[in-house]
């Protein structure tokens, strides 16, 4: 078995068929099955079963993609993790972040991070925060800045602030600041996330507790395509204020507190299960650092700052 085997196999497995794998990595297909019908002769067993929208592991197939993931990243990791113990922190960091945090934090901090540390390269990835938990499970990412409602275990974290939510509808609606009560906002069209996701499972149970029914007349996967049905007027949503800015803000009603209040973590996560190597380390201080840093500035309504200890 060669390396190679397992980097197709991560491939054709991400990209759901040989064909887009095979663009993706500018190997020809029918090389891509040569390798893998040699991957599967080696193991003895199927790895991929054959379908109409492409291919999907088997049970098998399954297993070996999770422990090929973290081979290849330990490999991807190995030249760092050497330069580094005498100097700089080195190496390549896998780092996720939620797309509402990435909307205000992600470039500047990533422009931070390559000033603080100039031999570190960030590989960047963002989306929802329970996908990006999957990802740290599967060792697919180092670490994530992401937002929690509860605290799974299975993961290492440093909380660093808590954020208040609020509810945002368009500059049409003209609604006063203030507040807004958890029953009325449940009478009110709503735009919210698609189910799993955690400012939707905080909502969930919120309207549970008052044992009312949102209205929630659309659902989006992004904050982009979320913030996009607002402006048109489709309906409001709830989003954690502080973190709204670059989201067209101009063109959106003025936030309100939602009452009682309901709140987000922001956590940095990581697998309780490994060790983050000392360049990942250093970017999640470097991270924890640069939020502290920003949120005490005071620019940031509904933000409360929590002791990382």
């Amino acid at each position: 078995m060669q390396l190679r085997h397992l980097r197709y196999f991560v491939k054709i497995v991400e990209a759901g068929s040989f064909s887009r794998a095979a663009t993706t990595i500018h190997v020809a297909q029918p090389a891509l099955s040569q390798q893998i019908a040699e991957l599967e002769e080696e193991l003895g067993l199927p790895m991929l079963q054959r379908h109409a929208r492409g291919v999907s592991p088997t049970a098998a197939g399954e297993v070996l993609y999770r422990e090929a993931v973290v081979i290849l990243r330990q490999i991807e990791q190995l030249p760092g993790i050497v330069r580094s113990t005498d100097g700089d922190p080195d190496g390549v960091v896998a780092l996720g972040m939620s797309s509402t945090l990435a909307a205000t934090l992600g470039g500047p901090f990533i422009q931070s991070c390559r000033e603080r540390l100039p031999k570190v390269m960030v590989k960047f990835h963002i989306s929802d925060s329970e996908t990006l938990k999957h990802e740290i499970s599967a060792h697919g990412l180092d670490l994530a800045l992401l937002f929690e409602g509860e605290f799974p275990a299975g993961y290492s974290r440093s909380p660093l602030f808590r954020q208040r939510l609020y509810y945002i509808d368009s500059k049409r609606a003209s609604r006063s600041a203030g507040t807004i009560s958890l029953e009325r906002l449940a009478t009110l069209p709503l735009v919210l996330p698609i189910v799993p996701n955690v400012l939707r499972s905080v909502l969930d149970r919120a309207f549970a507790g008052i044992g009312a029914s949102p209205n929630i007349v659309s659902e989006g996967d992004q904050l982009s395509s979320i913030m996009s049905l607002v402006r048109q007027d489709i309906g409001g949503t709830v989003l954690p204020r502080a973190l709204q800015h670059g989201e067209g803000a101009g063109t959106l009603g003025i936030p309100q507190l939602i009452e009682p209040p309901l709140f987000l973590t922001a956590s940095a996560l990581w697998s309780s299960d490994t060790a983050l190597s000392r360049a990942a380390d250093a970017v999640r201080l470097a991270m924890e650092d640069y939020v502290i840093a920003h949120a005490r500035d005071g620019g940031y309504p509904g933000l409360e700052l929590l002791d990382p200890a």
